[in-house]
């Protein structure tokens, strides 16, 4: 089918890139989910002795309604929606669908026990924690492929030298392993922050005290059997505290952290573009693309303004999402469920720009020519470590004769070692500076790489 007509480029446009996706955050997707939730509530209530009316099913029972959930595709679904076309109401279309699925079977007898005691949120949050779970779980694997490229980045490149720049100005040499490995270091730290995230789930009823559940069975502990749901068939973490609907923090606190570590990569994403315009690293060329419609001679970094591009957008919706969803009126208002339909729309944005930034890697080429020009050119770099040697030795204001030396001055290593020759130092001390040039003054930067 023809995407060309999408009203969204991740429906259109990216539609091939985001294709795993769809199986955690499309609509088709949350069916699927409901179904699921609906079908382990059934099952435990009827596993239950305490509720005889749900009663015990046979080993064939337990298997036809597991059949409902993992055979539950794309037509399936399309039946849940044709079936809310007439009920105006999502969740009530997949109890009426689970309904139709047993009709005219033995497991007929149970079938007003499929959503029992349940508001259409005890299903839906639910729904929304596994989706999160599983689907965090791919971006994930996604979010490794950058870290673990930018890990072999830094030790590859661990011992080539390169100019600093503070404020754009010429700074201290490091090399370019070590501001991979931060950049490394940076984005796994909040991988962490993404893993620590617990999804929760309540299944406590319409206001979330088990009003219902304790009208028909009043002595039975209901907390205990929610749990052994939520956390024993479903492996999320029970919510007792909740009104109507699970408060979301929780999402908050999973779509902050996602927007951070975006922002992270934005700020990679920068960098190499800014290395790749100062020649530091070239682009490999691919057979029969084009850089630029007029200028042959181009080879842009379209990839990293790519994923810099949907990073934005990724984070757009994480941030809102995070601001709205903990925010409901009284017991609950709908704002979230139509909010909720958006949470992956940020996950297709973020994907798109990890691909686009794995993309981008893989055309990078070291230019280690243009590394030792840059620092060739710029010894002036090397009034920090003379001034802070001509401390050591107490020399008097060495701040101010490094500056007076080298501050709008031409600089080269001529000037510098003949400075050096002037300083009354240990002879071991200026040994030293005398051997040093811009390219070997990296302090432990091969050593923060072996840290990662």
């Amino acid at each position: 089918m023809s995407t060309i007509d999408a009203l969204t480029p991740i429906d259109g446009r990216y539609d091939s890139k985001i294709t795993e996706l769809k199986e955690f955050f499309s609509e088709y997707a949350l069916v699927k989910y409901r179904v699921h939730v609906e079908i382990q509530w059934l099952l435990a209530l009827c596993e239950e002795s305490a509720i005889p009316e749900a009663r015990s099913l046979s080993a064939d029972e337990v298997k036809t309604l597991e059949n409902i959930a993992a055979n539950f595709d794309v037509n399936e679904a399309q039946k849940v929606k044709d079936i809310e076309r007439t009920t105006n109401h999502d969740v009530k279309a997949v109890e009426y669908y689970l309904k139709n699925q047993i009709e005219g079977t033995p497991l007929e007898d149970v079938s007003e026990f499929i959503h029992f005691a349940c508001t259409s949120e005890d299903i839906n949050n639910i729904s929304h924690a596994l989706m999160l779970r599983d689907g965090v779980s791919f971006i994930k694997t996604i979010q490794s492929d950058v870290i673990d490229q930018l890990k072999e980045f830094s030790v590859e490149f661990k011992d080539d030298s390169m100019l600093a720049r503070t404020h754009g100005q010429t700074a201290s040499p490091t090399t370019i392993g070590k501001e991979l490995a931060v950049f490394a270091n940076r984005l796994e730290r909040q991988s962490k922050s993404i893993d620590s995230i617990e999804y929760l789930g309540k299944m406590n009823g319409a206001v979330g005290n088990y009003n219902a559940h304790l009208s028909a069975y009043p002595s039975l502990d209901w907390k205990a059997f929610s749990n052994g749901v939520i956390e024993g068939r479903l492996g999320l973490t029970q919510n007792n505290f909740t009104i109507q609907i699970e408060p979301h923090d929780y999402m908050a606190e999973l779509f902050d952290a996602m927007a951070r570590w975006n922002t992270i990569l934005v700020d990679l994403d920068r960098d190499l573009w800014t290395y790749i315009s100062m020649g530091y690293f070239g682009q490999k060329t691919i057979k029969g693309e084009v850089g630029s419609s007029t200028m042959p001679h181009k080879v842009n970094p379209i990839d990293f303004e790519n994923s810099e591009g949907n990073l934005g957008l990724a984070n757009a919706i994480f941030q809102h999402l995070a601001s709205k969803l903990p925010i409901s009126r009284l017991q609950r208002d709908l704002t979230d469920s139509t909010v909720l339909r958006n949470m992956g729309v940020g996950f297709g944005y973020s994907l798109i720009a990890y691909r686009s930034t794995l993309k981008g890697f893989s055309k990078l080429l070291l230019n280690k020519h243009r590394l030792a020009e840059d620092l060739d050119n710029s010894w002036e770099v090397l009034a920090e470590p003379i001034q802070t040697v001509m401390r050591k030795a107490g020399i008097e204001k060495p701040y101010e004769k490094l500056k007076d030396l080298t501050r709008g001055q031409e600089i080269n290593k001529e000037t510098i070692r003949a400075f050096i020759e002037t300083l009354a130092l240990e002879e071991d001390d200026k040994q030293r500076l005398l051997e040093m040039t811009p390219g070997s003054y990296v302090g432990n930067a091969s050593d923060v790489v072996d840290q990662l």
